[in-house]
């Protein structure tokens, strides 16, 4: 059993880098929490000098953890207007504008 607990940890462990690595904000929580639960249960399970690589994979799922955390309540995600990208639309309004009336008048001054 203390097997399987621990290749669970290990694959959570690696879930949740990878997760809290990617944009996922707190998505990257849930295997972060199985990858604790898990942990807990191996070293529960575990014995004597068996317990170095649970512990190991507890302190980087605890890390995982913060930097998700800080990563979600430090960074705010802001949409700002582009002004050259607002100005470049009006202008290229304008000049389809204008070139719609130089069409229109061509065609007035054939008819």
């Amino acid at each position: 059993m203390q097997k399987i607990y621990l290749i669970l940890s290990f694959v959570f462990t690696l879930l949740a880098l990878v997760f809290s690595i990617m944009p996922m904000d707190t998505i990257a929580l849930l295997p972060i929490g199985l990858a604790i639960a898990f942990c807990l249960l191996t070293i529960r399970k575990s014995e004597g000098n068996k317990v170095k690589i649970p512990k190991w994979l507890l302190t980087i799922s605890v890390l995982c953890s913060v930097f998700v955390i800080g990563k979600t309540l430090l960074i705010k995600d802001e949409v700002v207007v582009d002004q050259t990208f607002e100005q470049q639309k009006i202008e290229t309004k304008q000049e389809a504008k204008k070139e719609l009336e130089e069409l229109e008048q061509l065609e007035n001054d054939l008819e």
